[in-house]
């Protein structure tokens, strides 16, 4: 039986206003129920091809295509299928993005305002919406911590609220960028295995990004090698061996590349 993709993109290449190419030539299908694993160095690309997986960046070159919407940028009515799409994509961070004072429900509420208008989500939300929340701060193990203050909260604790609110919104993808870059090895542990069953036993995709060789070979199934916006790996963990740890890790003469996702640069075409 054939594996049922989610993401699909074929030759995607991603160049900045100042000439930086970000990815080049990226071609890769996610998988229904997959839990991939991007390496490689700060700079590498992870960050861009994540975001631009999710469509908060459009390709300077190729296609996205997205299971039941189609090409994702192909012009007239692209901000109906982003729409769609952002909808059914849960995003997770490395620094959570929780509102500290709000309690844990509200924050996995946050989760569910994608599906309302501008002018509802500023109304309470629906019973239903609330059930929903309570149901995913019960499957990451904080049912007991529903009404505290995120800010009383440790960083493994808030990063599985982080969690909750992504499976809030019933996603079909699911990405995460350096999701334990600021947690110790037990929470680590703690929050990748709770991820991975979670996508696993709702048949969710999953794209996440780690420094952690050995994270990368416990939790993924694929793992993927990035350098210099190329893909430099792509395969089970059992099939990666030193040489391509070297190739994916080695020092890159110019220097790293700067943090493109975050910079405040445009697209340019290619």
């Amino acid at each position: 039986m054939q594996p049922s993709s989610i993401v699909t993109l074929d030759q995607v290449g991603m160049t900045y206003g100042n000439g930086v190419k970000a990815l080049e030539s990226i071609s890769l299908t996610i998988n229904r129920g997959e839990f991939a694993v991007l390496l490689g160095l700060s700079g590498a690309g992870k960050s861009t091809l994540l975001r631009t997986v999710n469509g908060l960046h459009a390709p300077t070159k190729g296609t996205i295509m997205v299971d039941g919407l189609g090409e994702l940028f192909p012009g007239m009515g692209t901000q109906k299928r982003l729409r769609s799409h952002r909808q059914h994509t849960g995003m997770i961070f490395q620094h959570h993005q929780l509102l500290e004072r709000h309690s844990a429900l509200q924050n996995v509420l946050m989760g569910r305002l994608g599906y309302y208008s501008f002018w509802r989500s500023l109304f309470p939300l629906s019973e239903q919406d609330q059930r929903i929340a309570l149901d995913c701060l019960e499957r990451v193990g904080l049912i007991d911590k529903a009404l505290t203050p995120v800010k009383a909260l440790s960083g493994g604790q808030k990063q599985r609220v982080g969690i909750a609110r992504a499976l809030a919104q019933q996603p079909q993808l699911m990405l995460a960028d350096e999701p334990i870059a600021s947690l110790d090895p037990a929470s680590s542990h703690k929050v990748l295995s709770l991820l991975r069953d979670i996508c696993k036993a709702d048949g969710i995709a999953a794209l996440l990004s780690l420094h952690q060789v050995d994270f990368a070979r416990e939790y993924g199934d694929r793992i993927i090698g990035l350098a210099h916006g190329h893909i430099i790996f792509d395969g089970p963990p059992a099939a990666l061996r030193q040489h391509d740890l070297d190739q994916i890790y080695a020092d890159q003469t110019n220097g790293p590349l700067p943090d493109l996702a975050l910079a405040d640069q445009t697209p340019q075409p290619t």
